[in-house]
Parts: structure tokens; sequence; C-alpha cells
């Protein structure tokens, strides 16, 4: 089916959720989630699956519970991919939550060799700085930057370094969130937001392409 927008019961849907997270609640509520959460979120990854190739991955609802002291059996969140890029490693991420829709692209993980060439090609004199224009012309189109992680320079590299910021990283992404109207998030409204995210993102991805690559 073609992707009609995210109604305004979808997020209602995940209040709910949040409120009632258990298995007999989700039995029940289940069609909602389908109709409303989980096949347009895939209707519309897909749709972005067609414009900029790739393969679409939407993560299951249930939550890992095994070694999680939290024994709630649901995310209260859903959310997918668009993998498998023919021109970049950065996947195209979509979540929806009570919050509203988020969109995100970048590298979410670092193994340690990407780790690696990453520290080196920020620490770089000619590669850095290219990140650094990459990082705020994305946040000029309102993206948040995510993946800091260290509260001091990593090991080899001095704490004065004039790109300690992105040093920190452990990995790089970012995105921004569209809440819901009162009728929810139209089908417009949604391509719309998809695409800025993807476009403002697009220097940063093509500089972690260009300097870090796959694994």
């Amino acid at each position: 089916m073609e992707f009609a927008g995210f109604k305004h019961e979808a997020f209602a849907w995940f209040e709910e959720l949040e409120a009632n997270n258990n298995r007999a609640w989700f039995a029940e509520h289940r069609a909602t989630y389908e109709h409303a959460v989980r096949d347009p979120l895939d209707e519309l990854l897909e749709l972005f699956a067609d414009e900029i190739g790739g393969r679409v991955k939407l993560f299951r609802q249930h939550r890992d519970i095994r070694f999680s002291r939290d024994k709630s059996p649901y995310k209260t969140r859903t959310y997918g991919i668009v993998r498998e890029r023919p021109q970049s490693l950065a996947p195209l991420y979509i979540s929806l939550s009570a919050e509203g829709m988020f969109v995100g692209t970048g590298y979410y993980q670092l193994e340690p060799a990407q780790l690696g060439r990453f520290r080196d090609a920020v620490a770089d004199a000619k590669a850095g700085p290219k990140l650094e224009r990459a990082v705020d012309a994305a946040r000029a189109g309102g993206v948040e930057t995510f993946g800091e992680a260290l509260k001091t320079a990593p090991r080899g590299y001095p704490k004065d370094h004039p790109r300690i910021a992105l040093l920190r990283h452990r990995s790089l992404f970012a995105g921004r969130r569209l809440g819901p109207k009162a009728r929810g998030i139209t089908r417009q409204a949604a391509i719309n937001h998809a695409r800025a995210t993807f476009d403002a993102c697009g220097p940063m991805n093509a500089w972690l392409d260009a300097y870090v690559g796959a694994s």
C-alpha cells in the first residue's frame, strides 16, 4: 500500500503502551499497532528505499529482557532502517514514539578499526576541518548530532586539541524529531521532514564514507 501518513491513533497507542506495557494489553491492541504503526512505517521506509536505494529492515517490537532489570516486554518506540545503500554506508533511520517521528542517519556504531580511522581523520589538519564544516551544516539544518561519549581526550590525543569535542565521539550520527499534530503526521509532512533531515546530513555522511568506511 502507498504511505498515507501516521494517524493520531498511532501516537495515542504509544502513550497507552507506556502505561500498559504487558502482553495482555499488547495482544488486545495488536491490530492498532499493525495498521497504524508498523505498516505505515514500513511503507515510508520502502518509499525511501525505492528513492535512494537499499533494503528495509523493520525491527521487532519485543524487547530482549534476558539481561535487563527492566522486564517490560515491549519497546516504547517502533523503528526501522534503510540499509545497504549503493552510495553510502550510512543508513536512514526512522522511528515512531509518543513524541512523534524521529529521522536520523550516520554511523551509529564504530568498530575498533573504524574508530581508529575516525580519530585519525578528525585529528588530521586537512580532514578534520572538513568534518567540522559538515557537522556545522547539519546543525544549521536544525539537526542535532549524537555520539559523544568520552569525558576527556582519547588516549594518544592532546586534551587541548582544537577538535577535542569530535575526538570524544565513539560514533557520529544525527537527526531530528517531528512532533504530531492533532490529527497525527500527514504523508507530505513526514516525507518532507525525512528528506530535509537526510539532505542536511549529506556532507557528514560523505565524510564518514570517505575517511571511515566499512568495518
